[in-house]
Order: C-alpha cells, then structure tokens, then sequence
C-alpha cells in the first residue's frame, strides 16, 4: 500500500525526524491559505500522487508570493502528471502539499528498502540526491552505499554514522544526519514499510539535515496491525479493478495486454504469462485466486477480468490441490451466464476433482475450450484472440 508525501512526512514527524511544515490542500483557496498561515517568504506547492518523478513532469512550483501561490495550484490541480513511475496514461493531480521552502546546501538520496537476496533491511545512500538518482544508479553505481541490518541487533548508530560519512554529509552534521537515519529506521520497522524513499535529503543553510520528501510503501500482509495507515489509503489513487479484487482476497495487478488470466497460486500466475509470452500473446492481469477460493470468489475474479475492456480472452489455468477443479469450474460457469460471456475461453484443469470439473464444463452449454496442459492453453488462447 502507497500513502501520499505528506502523510509520509507526518509520521516521520512523529519519530522525531525533521521535515519542513506545511499542509494538504485541495483548492486553489486552501492552498493561499496554507501559504499565508506558514508565513515564508518562498512556498512550495507539490503535486500529491503515488509516483514518483513528479519534479522531472513539472509537478513541483517554487512560489515567491501568494499570486504565484495561487497560479500554480490552479496550473496543478486536474493535471495530469506524466513520470516514469505513471505509465503514458499518467495520474490526475487532485491534491496539493503547500510546504515552506528550504534554504537547500546539498541535496543527497537516502532509502530503506527490505532486500530479498538478504532478506534484511538494507540502508543505501548517496551524495548525487535529486531528480537523477536513476541516472546515478545505472551510470555510477559505485555513488551508492549500503547498510545491511541484522535484525537482532538493529540499525546501529556506527552504521548510521558510517553511511553518513561514505555519503560525504559534512562532519559536523554527521551525528544529525545518523540520529535521523535512527528515527526513520524505528519508523520503517514499527509501521512495517517495505520501502521508503527520501529524495532528497538536505542539509540547509542553518545547518541542519531535512527530509525533503518522504514515499512509503507498506507491507499489504502486515496492514490488519496498523489501522492508522489503512486510513491513509487513497482510494482514487488505486485501480478500480484491483479496488474491487481486493474486496474478495484476491491478489489482481491490471497489466497491458490482451488476455485475461486467472490462475491459483502466485507461482503458477508467473509462468502461465511467461508462456503466454512465449507464444505471442499479451496478458491483461496478474490475477491469482488463492488455494482456498470458492464458488463466489471464482466468479467474482471473472467478472473483474471481463471488466477490462482490453480483454479479447481468457484462459484459466488450475492446478486444484486444496484448489478444488469442480469449484473452479462452477464459478466459472455462474461468472460466464452472469456477465455474458463474449470473448474466447480457454480452461486448463489439473488436480482434485478434474474429471468432475471438466464434466460441468462440458456441459454448461457455454463456448469453452478445453486444454491439456498450460502450454497447450497458452497456445490456444493466444490462437483464439489472434
């Protein structure tokens, strides 16, 4: 789950980490209102969408006075913002951050990120912060150093102080710089963040060491411990479709193409699209039913991949373990009659019950056409949308 920048900053706040003041605003009005209560001579007005990039699409203003204040966040709001991050399609701006703007020395790249080859967390840092950190990272790899944690231990402030020096952070400002790495490792280990970026870091004139930005990623499995960030999600941010999966337990990702798939188990969902692929084909969705899914659950999956209207088929590809086959068949019949099924079907059945699934599917009296094994199916469906 992604929260927006500002609500990052407010729980980095809460641990004592420094990032400038400022406030949401959802109107050009608000916005000068905001401006005018933090009382600073320069304003800057942030586009707030889950992507990053959004300097390098022209989302950030630098506001000198209220009149500006207001141009940009009527320049801004309804945008829609273009980033790396957003695919062509991009995302509407619908709110604003209003934040004091800061006397910024240098500018440095700090993130947290859970590393599967470790599976631990790891710190990673550089002193070329900023809108290229991509750049940085693909050119000079050699900028960025890393902290592994050992999680009985914890963040250490050695380590903290170390990354701090390996990133060139002035030496007076080290121990700063390492007390807030210590404040939002505590913040990213309590609130079960998967990843948390801030780009930039910067040391200010006055001499103190800010986070610019804040965006979190937080671990969806750990989500019924925090409630507090479950309120934080924003709904218009998020795909209606994976809205609507997420209802019933389902694990659903839209993609591009144009075959729809559902699958159980996430492992089986990789290779049926790898084999898709392989054939010539173009999935339309991530979309994995779980080992235990029922009836109504199967039927709810179909009729959120016929949603799509890229869709131009479907295979369904079962391995029925605690997965029963006549379930899955069931679901899919009732799915099929529901929505009126207009498009190529493509069922693969394997496991528990196969002979009994494949009985009702027969004779359902729909249009489907059967497969021996993925492969099989793979070639068929893409054979059928072709």
């Amino acid at each position: 789950m992604n929260i927006h920048e500002y609500q990052g900053k407010e729980i980095l706040r809460q641990y004592g980490v420094s990032v400038p003041n400022g406030r949401v605003a959802f109107s050009p009005e608000e916005a000068v209102k905001v401006a005018k209560e933090l009382s600073t001579s320069v304003v800057v007005v942030k586009a707030q969408i889950h992507a990053g990039g959004r300097g390098k699409a022209g989302g950030v203003k630098i506001a000198k006075n209220l009149d500006e204040v207001r141009s940009y966040s009527k320049e801004l709001l309804g945008k829609v913002l273009v980033t790396h991050q957003t695919g062509p399609e991009g995302k509407e701006v619908k709110r604003l951050y209003i934040e004091e703007g800061s006397d910024i020395k240098k500018e440095y790249y700090l993130g947290f990120v859970v590393d599967r080859a470790t599976s631990r967390i790891t710190l990673m840092g550089s002193e070329e912060g900023g809108m290229d950190i991509e750049e940085v990272a693909e050119a000079t790899p050699e900028k960025i150093f890393k902290e592994i944690v050992d999680p009985a231990i914890g963040l250490t402030g050695f380590q903290a102080r170390r990354l701090a020096f390996n990133m060139n952070i002035p030496d007076k400002l080290i121990n700063k710089a390492a007390s807030l790495m210590l404040g939002i490792y505590k913040a990213f280990t309590e609130k079960d963040a998967s990843i948390l970026e801030i780009n930039p870091l910067v040391v200010t004139g006055d001499g103190n060491v800010v986070a610019l930005d804040a965006k979190f990623n937080f671990d969806g499995n750990a989500l019924y411990r925090h409630k507090d960030i479950v309120e934080l999600r924003d709904f218009e941010e998020e795909d209606p479709k994976e809205i609507e999966a997420s209802k019933y337990d389902l694990s659903y990702i839209s993609l591009d193409g144009s075959i729809g798939c559902m699958v159980n188990g996430a492992g089986l969902a990789m290779a049926t699209m790898d084999t898709i692929s392989y054939y010539g084909g173009s999935p339309a969705n991530f979309l994995d039913v779980g080992g235990g899914a029922t009836a109504e659950k199967v039927t709810e999956a179909f009729k959120i991949i016929l949603s799509d209207t890229s869709v131009k088929g479907i295979f369904v590809n079962i391995f029925g373990g605690i997965m029963k086959c006549d379930i899955i068949a069931e679901g899919v019949i009732t799915a099929a009659k529901e929505v009126g099924l207009n498009v190529p079907l493509v069922v693969r059945l394997e496991g528990t019950n196969v002979e009994l699934g494949k009985a009702l599917l027969n004779e359902s009296g729909i249009n489907i056409v059967t497969a021996d094994s993925m492969a099989d199916g793979a070639r068929k469906i893409v054979e059928l949308v072709g």
